[in-house]
């Protein structure tokens, strides 16, 4: 019968592919995890890694890895269902976001998810949409909160609310590219906001992974513009602080608007800065909450996802 012990001890080891980094990584001997791989291999009957420097696995190794990862993680569903099933006291959420969007969504939900359940162990995993994709496909989070569609395969979505994309140009930046043509540009870009029309300007865009950048670089694309992109942070905050500096044009999604500026009219002003409605049906999408479907979906995480669409 397998061990489930020898089973983590194995794909720890598969991992790291050096019996000394693994045995650091699980708080245990090098012969003791020697020892749990060697009884592994006189159960299978077969070898399942080459002793070689670098250490490397046998195809039955590779097998091995495969079925194990699925094992354990059914293993943790199977404790996660039965738990739900005996007593909705405890559990865990683990939600995956933007570094931004969190700011703006998270203040409305969690302080009621919360109040509802306090005895859920909440984590919030933040990165950029590819980190957060792979993060929901290797179940390192139960649910991402981000713009549809996500760009991994077998992902469930709810549809929460609508998101823009707006484009924010300072007036200093027209001025400078385009001298003499302020009021013009600005009068053409509040009725029909092309990226031709500042195809010339410097862009502060956020880095790629992001799904902002995607789809700045999809419109990009379409408008058959190669952008003079002077910076590219990971903080899109960033990018906007310094487009109200004049430094260059920039993306930001409506949704992060603090309320200072009336984005409802086309061309809202904030800081001698102004966001125009961006022309292409790309800049016009949907946020909504992904999770695996075929990963065991647990109470706390159906609560938060029916939270989330009664306040959003």
């Amino acid at each position: 019968m397998i061990n489930f012990l020898n089973l983590e001890y194995f794909l720890a080891a598969s991992e790291e592919l050096n019996f000394t980094k693994a045995a650091r990584r699980l708080y245990i001997s090098q012969q003791s995890l020697s020892c749990h791989i060697s009884n592994l291999e006189r159960e299978f009957g077969v070898a399942l890694f080459n002793r070689t420097t670098p250490l490397t696995l046998t195809y039955a190794g590779k097998v091995l890895q495969k079925r194990a990862r699925q094992m354990l993680e059914l293993r943790e569903e199977t404790y996660q269902e039965i738990a739900d099933i005996k007593d909705f006291t405890k559990g865990q959420l683990t939600i995956g976001m933007s570094h931004t969007r969190g700011r703006k969504i998270l203040p409305q939900i969690l302080p009621l998810y919360q109040e509802r359940f306090p005895n859920i162990d909440l984590h919030l995993k933040e990165g950029n949409s590819t980190e957060l994709d792979a993060g929901l496909l290797h179940g390192d989070v139960d649910l991402v909160i981000g713009m549809l569609p996500f760009k991994v395969e077998n992902v469930e979505t709810i549809p929460i609310c609508a998101e823009e994309i707006l484009l924010a140009v300072p007036d200093s930046v027209l001025e400078r590219i385009y001298p003499g043509q302020l009021d013009d540009l600005k009068s053409r870009l509040s009725e029909n906001a092309d990226l031709s029309l500042v195809k010339e300007c410097p862009f502060l865009l956020i880095n790629p992974g992001n799904r902002v950048r995607t789809l700045a670089d999809e419109m990009f694309s379409e408008a058959q513009i190669d952008p003079k992109i002077i910076l590219e942070t990971e903080n899109i905050e960033t990018c906007l602080a310094l487009a109200l500096k004049g430094m260059g044009i920039t993306f930001y999604p409506k949704m992060f608007m603090s309320g200072q500026e009336n984005t409802r009219q086309q061309g809202a002003v904030f800081m001698n800065t102004s966001f125009y409605h961006l022309n292409s049906p790309k800049a016009h999408g949907t946020l909504g909450i992904g999770y695996h479907k075929g990963h065991y979906m647990s109470q706390a995480t159906k609560e938060f996802i029916r939270i989330a669409k009664e306040y959003m």
